[in-house]
């Protein structure tokens, strides 16, 4: 393409919020952690090394009898909070600053499981309640 040669309109998107099409016979529940796959589909976090962090829906989605995208999930990026993991994988304030890695579509660790877990995000506090981690 050549350089302007008068104004344009150019689009613009707020880059938190994304719809994204759901993987086949996936069910995504309103406030889960959702992931890309790594054929581009949106599925609730899981215990994979196959997996995106892509965000957190914000709208439960049931594609349990569809195909791959054909219904889509509004996700939305930020930092939000997750259930902590038990026993030696519970996250303490010792980790800010390091890697979650998923565990399910809700709760996140300290490890990578010995290679079997995909990377949630940058852990940004540690309280009772759970774990602040900041995806995207």
């Amino acid at each position: 393409m050549a350089a302007l040669t008068e104004a344009r309109l150019t689009k613009e998107r707020d880059g938190t919020t994304f719809g994204r099409g759901v993987a086949a016979t996936k069910i995504i529940h309103e406030g889960a952690l959702v992931c890309l796959s790594a054929t581009g589909f949106a599925t609730p976090g899981a215990t994979a090394t196959t997996l995106t962090a892509d965000g957190i829906a914000l709208q439960s989605v049931d594609n349990s009898a569809g195909a791959d995208g054909d219904l889509t999930v509004e996700v939305k990026r930020g930092t939000f909070q997750f259930a902590n993991s038990a026993a030696a994988d519970a996250i303490t304030a010792a980790e800010i600053g390091d890697t979650a890695y998923i565990v399910d579509d809700q709760t996140v660790a300290k490890t990578d499981g010995t290679g079997t877990r995909s990377a949630a995000g940058k852990i940004v506090d540690v309280d009772a309640q759970g774990v602040w981690v900041k995806i995207g």
